[in-house]
């Protein structure tokens, strides 16, 4: 029987072989860091209720965890819009997306 030997690589190291999975990276990078740029603007108590998410080109979306959250964030949305925008980046509108439980959950 032939053995197989199983080399573990870094994230880093896989990005660098996968055209596909480096543009993967680097978004996941750009939207963890438009997420730290705003976070100072964020009212401490919705930080933690805000996650990054996908880019499609100039617009950005921030996951929340539940509807409040989206409504208050969504008064904040032309402020931290224009701050992107002043700090750099292309960004024309953030959508905001709610974390839905999955559908074979319970409600607690």
């Amino acid at each position: 029987m032939h053995s197989r030997r199983h080399i573990a690589i870094s994230l880093e190291q896989a990005a660098h072989t996968s055209p596909m999975l480096s543009s993967l990276v680097k978004q996941a990078q750009d939207a963890n860091a438009r997420l730290k740029c705003i976070a100072p603007l964020l009212p401490p108590g919705l930080r933690p209720h805000v996650q990054p998410g996908p880019l499609e080109g100039d617009v950005w979306c921030l996951i929340v965890k539940n509807s409040a959250a989206a409504s208050k964030l969504r008064h904040l949305l032309p402020g931290l819009e224009a701050h992107l925008r002043n700090k750099g980046w292309n960004v024309n509108r953030i959508q905001i997306k709610i974390l839905n439980a999955s559908p074979w959950q319970s409600p607690m």
